[in-house]
């Protein structure tokens, strides 16, 4: 159920990376629930009302601001390497940006206007970040920094097959402005399958608009996940809100929502650009790529431990993957054809630090009929990190992924 995207990909790889097959997308078994009482008095609908007036949601227009709260409970190496929560400072691309909401508080400014035209303003104290796309530029600008990215969004305008469309937005361009709860909620909607049951909760207001909570529970036992809600705007069907429940309890796993929101069109130049005077600008992928400290440098120092490389390796989608079960249940298995094991590198005397402090990321040792491994543990997804060199990771309990392991080692 995590979204399948560059950006979500490369947060999730510091955390023993891998992203986790995406459920299959069929019938979704509908609950007749109604609206009950406790928030505004609003019409009776069923799931499927909903679900369809959000399908039928055309809004293209909005400016506004949402808070996004994340607590996935990661280790102190993951959640360092995704920036421990501050948004500002360092490169301007915008793919390091993004990749910091997975942990953390974060406030932004939103606007859109189309497929066209968006505007994310990450907001960190006195210091901003914003990422704009304005029909054929893409631009990110770092204020503490005073950096700028830019590249050319040669996509735009065009459909999936290559031809003038209404579909056609560059794809790294939907990547990073996938961070509003529009596009969380159309992405766990299109994720839930039969193996989900779907309802319509209580009533609610958020950013002083009427709502229907829309609720999506796993029907299998062993997800981390004990439910998912969205707040659908009664008005015109966008999800106002969404919240990521813990089958532990506690506070929500992801929690964004709009404090304030506004379905008028955005002023033109609320999406025009030019980078400020003395600011270093990069250009293109390339730039981007070249880096400067963070995360890739920590990564890198990781690859060139013998073995351990091999597993990182994997972990980056060069390795034999396979997808095992469905749905909210669904793990995947990485071979990542590793030379070396876990015990050699928490015996090599000449293990690089970052090996080290990643070996101490993990949790508790567990073994079973697949032989020994390690499980490191957040609060969403855990993954088992075999002594052979084989990964498994899904939104799934520590006990469901030794039983994988146990029938598939």
């Amino acid at each position: 159920m995590a979204p399948n995207t560059k950006t979500s990909r490369k947060a999730a790889r510091y955390a023993v990376p891998v992203a986790v097959a995406g459920v299959a997308a069929a019938t979704v078994a509908m609950v007749p629930a109604f609206a009950n009482a406790g928030g505004p008095d609003l019409p009776k609908v069923t799931a499927q009302q909903l679900i369809e007036k959000v399908a039928a949601s055309d809004v293209q227009q909005l400016s506004g601001t949402a808070r996004i709260t994340t607590d996935l409970g990661l280790p102190k190496i993951a959640s360092g390497l995704l920036g421990g929560g501050g948004i500002a400072g360092g490169s301007a691309n915008p793919e390091d940006k993004v990749a910091q909401l997975a942990n953390g508080s974060h406030t932004l400014r939103v606007a859109a206007d189309g497929p066209e035209r968006q505007r994310l303003t990450f907001l960190d104290g006195k210091d901003e970040y914003s990422l704009i796309h304005n029909g054929d530029d893409v631009w990110g600008y770092d204020s503490k920094s005073n950096e700028v990215f830019h590249e050319k969004n040669t996509e735009a305008g065009k459909g999936k097959d290559g031809k003038d469309g209404k579909e056609g937005k560059d794809h790294k361009t939907g990547d990073r402005l996938a961070a509003s709860p529009q596009k969380l909620a159309e992405e766990l909607l299109a994720a839930a399958g039969p193996t989900t049951d779907v309802s319509v909760g209580g009533t609610a207001q958020v950013a002083g608009r009427d709502a229907y909570q829309l609720v999506l529970k796993p029907k299998q036992s062993g997800s981390t996940v004990g439910s998912v809600q969205i707040a659908v705007d009664a008005k015109n069907g966008v999800p106002l809100r969404v919240q990521v429940l813990s089958a532990q309890g506690g506070k929500p796993i992801v929690d964004a929502g709009f404090t304030k929101v506004d379905f008028a069109k955005p002023a033109a130049d609320t999406f025009a650009f030019t980078a400020p005077k003395g600011a270093k600008v990069t250009e293109g992928v390339d730039g981007a790529a070249k880096g400067k400290g963070g995360a890739d440098e920590h990564w890198k120092a990781l690859e060139s431990f013998p073995g351990l490389g091999d597993l990182a390796g994997g972990a980056n989608g060069k390795g034999d993957v396979k997808v095992l079960g469905e749905g909210w249940s669904t793990i995947a298995r990485i071979d990542s054809g590793a030379q070396r094991s876990l015990k050699d590198l928490e015996n090599d005397k000449n293990a690089p630090k970052e090996a080290k402090q990643f070996l101490d990321s993990l949790g508790d040792k567990v073994n079973g009929k697949f032989g020994e491994g390690r499980v490191l543990s957040t609060r969403l997804v855990n993954a088992l990190i075999t002594d052979d060199g084989k990964v498994y990771v899904g939104a799934v309990t520590k006990d469901a992924l030794v039983q994988a392991a146990n029938a598939n080692k």
